[in-house]
């Protein structure tokens, strides 16, 4: 028995290019502004000047996150009514006949990853698209990937796989819920770090 799914993100690989944005929605349905997974434009640094020029001196890079299914999920524990629950795999999932729609677990989430569904009358996540898993199949984020920059599987496999990574700018710190998470930063992220990072595409994310 597995006992914890995880996601490996490859930052270093991402190119922005959102399709596993495009296809979290396409197999939840879910509406406009209602991001399940999502990708931030991290930038940093602007321009130094050099003699009689200036140039750049910038850093950016791209983050594809999600619920991370967390060791500890944060929003499980505060749910007053065990509304969200663990699957003995570790993936977390929200029961909505349990759900007061309060929207405490939105707040709660250190990542931002629970989301108010106006159309649906409920809060969403993502659910590691646990039926397509059951049926042997990938999550719909990692099968879309062009340039294969998410992997998921078992979490204490995927650290030995990739390393032990999870935490980079925005993301919370990890000691707060232990997220299933490895991550290998971009090239950049060190030197987005050292130059006041900022996250681009707020209004989207």
């Amino acid at each position: 028995m597995v006992r914890q799914f995880g996601f490996f993100v490859n930052s270093d690989a991402c190119s922005g290019c959102r399709t596993c944005q495009v296809a979290c929605k396409d197999r939840h349905d879910t509406r406009a502004g209602v991001q399940l997974r999502r990708v931030y434009e991290v930038t940093a640094g602007g321009w130094q000047q050099k003699d009689a020029a200036w140039v750049p001196a910038v850093a950016a890079y791209y983050l594809s996150v999600s619920c991370f299914h967390c060791q500890t999920p944060v929003c499980g524990q505060q749910c007053s009514t065990d509304a969200i629950w663990k699957r003995p795999d570790g993936i977390v999932l929200i029961d909505e006949s349990k759900c007061t729609k309060c929207h405490k677990c939105e707040n709660d989430c250190p990542y931002g990853a629970i989301r108010w569904d106006a159309d649906a009358n409920a809060v969403r996540k993502c659910d590691f698209c646990a039926e397509d898993l059951d049926a042997g199949q990938p999550p719909a984020c990692v099968a879309a990937c062009p340039s294969r920059a998410l992997d998921y599987g078992e979490y204490d496999g995927l650290k030995q796989r990739y390393g032990t990574t999870s935490r980079v700018f925005p993301l919370a710190d990890p000691v707060v819920a232990g997220p299933a998470l490895v991550l290998k930063p971009h090239r950049h992220a060190a030197a987005a770090a050292a130059r006041a990072p900022e996250v681009a595409n707020w209004e989207e994310v």
